[in-house]
């Protein structure tokens, strides 16, 4: 509503039930706006950098529009629902994403860069000194801390004194340095020089860097010495290979492996990223040294996942069941000890259990006189772990389980009873079907989570016993501990491949969830 001032323009009254802005909440709005501006100048920087201009065009877009969302009074509802939609984007939507991009690369150790930093690497790596070759002074710094910083050479011509920076992108003069009577650096602007001490405990890391240059790499010959190397592989534009100088051998890149392949199919370790297309998912299904490897594991997987859950849940019920009768004297002294390993860190408890099943110094084989090699037979290490997750995880089904008996009515028990019902006919036609409905979708998420329960398997057995013929994937390996070590393994990395079977296990469980939400459903419907 407006009131009018004589002889003035109309002024709006403020309502009876309007509130006027707090400094407080004006102060907080502008400082968090403001810190929204700096991580957006922050990020854009990098971004310009690396020439990555559709990112650069979501960040300023994003920022604009947080800026007029919260700089006028309109769009009330969407104020409270945009922080979490960027952070559901950015946490959740983004890295599902990536990794399904990543799915349909060569992406993994070798293929990682492009091709031209492919042809770099090929060519520093076959630097070796040969007579007449320039000579430099060297000192060997860091941009960061001397212990864990990225190193750089400081070299100096001997001839002009001109001081020179190299690290992995190449060689370029810079102006700031004191040069001292040896011809070493004595100190640089921007720069931390390693002493002595320092360069030799990080001596294996200067002996691997190489700075490129035209006709090859700069490379370190001690300490204080440096020298120019010639590249023994060498690129050639005209023909898209690399030919060694000396025998003559020569690999043509193949774009589609992503590689330098010689006539006889000798492949150079180094390589660049390219797009695979469906070739990850196929090599699941179609490579017999893969598939068969990977269905086993896939069915141990839903069997694992299957046990883990359902033992848990009649255990946890069963105890629920029988701690729910008011009869039951000391029930607060017994709930409490059954949770106590839902109490326990599990990640120590595992480490804890793995030594229990230990052949020779274990509590279990000491307690029942046997010598047992658990993890050593398929069968003993699978039964193994499913005791362990029963001990581990049934506290949580006892809790949950308490917590939903406690909300169904004792009449309808007792209705039950009268009109003839046994216990457990009433307990199965009435308090069960009751108790799934809030407890199945508990049990979905339970599913989910065991199905990739990593911890479970890699802090106890590691995926052992591992076959003669395949060291890759074990009996006790599940899906996502097959993946880590296909990733991570000591093998070499395989990202690409590791996403694609990520997104095999994102199907599975989103299928089994979907399911099993469809059959709870039903079961509301039919109590209903």
């Amino acid at each position: 509503m407006t009131a009018t001032k004589e002889g003035g323009p109309a002024v709006r009254a403020r309502p009876a039930d309007e509130k006027p802005r707090s400094s407080a909440g004006l102060l907080a709005k502008t400082v968090l706006l403001g810190l929204t501006v700096a991580i957006a100048v922050w990020a854009a920087f990098p971004l310009i950098e690396n020439e990555a201009w559709t990112g650069l065009v979501i960040l300023l877009a994003t920022t604009g529009g947080l800026l007029y969302l919260y700089l006028t009074p309109r769009h009330i509802p969407l104020k409270y629902l945009a922080p979490g939609t960027i952070l559901l984007i950015l946490f959740q939507v983004f890295p599902v994403l990536y990794t399904a991009s990543t799915a349909f690369t060569n992406f993994g150790d070798g293929h990682r860069g492009s091709k031209q930093e492919a042809v770099v690497a090929i060519q520093t790596a076959s630097v070796t000194q040969v007579p007449g070759s320039r000579q430099y002074v060297l000192t060997v710094a860091t941009t960061g801390d001397p212990t864990t910083g990225s190193l750089v050479f400081l070299i100096t011509d001997p001839a002009t004194r001109q001081v020179f920076v190299g690290d992995a992108n190449g060689l370029r003069p810079i102006a700031d340095a004191t040069v001292g009577s040896t011809g070493r650096v004595t100190a640089a602007d921007g720069y931390t020089l390693l002493n002595a001490g320092q360069a030799s405990a990080r001596s294996a890391e200067i002996t691997a860097l190489a700075v490129p240059t035209p006709g090859g790499a700069i490379r370190s010959s001690g300490l204080s010495r440096a020298y120019e190397g010639r590249a023994g592989r060498v690129y050639e534009a005209s023909c898209d290979c690399v030919r060694d100088t000396t025998t003559g051998q020569t690999w043509t890149a193949d774009e589609d492996a992503g590689a330098f392949v010689a006539a006889d199919g000798d492949r150079l370790a180094q390589g660049w990223k390219v797009g695979v297309g469906f070739g990850n998912f196929t090599r699941v299904l179609t490579d017999p040294a893969i598939g068969g490897p990977f269905l086993r594991t896939l069915v141990w997987n839903f069997a694992f996942a299957i046990a883990s859950t359902g033992g848990t849940f009649a255990l946890g019920l069963l105890l629920a069941v029988a701690l729910n009768s008011p009869r039951v004297r000391g029930r607060v002294a017994y709930r409490i000890l059954l949770v106590l390993p839902y109490a326990m860190p599990s990640f120590a408890m595992l480490l804890v259990w793995r030594d229990m099943f230990n052949t020779d110094f274990g509590l279990i084989n000491n307690l029942f006189g046997t010598d047992v090699d658990w993890f050593g037979g398929a069968a003993s290490a699978r039964l193994a772990v499913i005791l362990v997750q029963l001990w581990l995880g049934y506290p949580y089904m006892f809790l949950v389980a308490t917590g939903a008996l406690t909300a169904i009515p004792r009449e309808l028990a007792e209705a039950s009873r009268i009109d003839g019902a046994s216990a457990w006919g009433g307990f199965r036609r009435i308090t069960l079907p009751l108790l799934m409905v809030a407890l199945t979708p508990l049990l979905i998420s339970s599913f989910a989570f065991n199905f990739n329960n990593f911890n479970a398997i890699y802090l106890t057995t590691e995926g052992a016993p591992f076959p003669a013929d395949n060291p890759a994937n074990g009996a006790t390996d599940l899906l996502i501990t097959y993946t880590y070590r296909i990733a991570f393994g000591g093998g070499g990395a395989q990202y690409g491949y590791a996403a694609a079977i990520s997104i095999f296990i994102f199907l599975i469980v989103a299928v089994v969830s979907a399911a099993s939400f469809r059959r709870t459903r039903h079961l509301e419907e039919v109590n209903a």
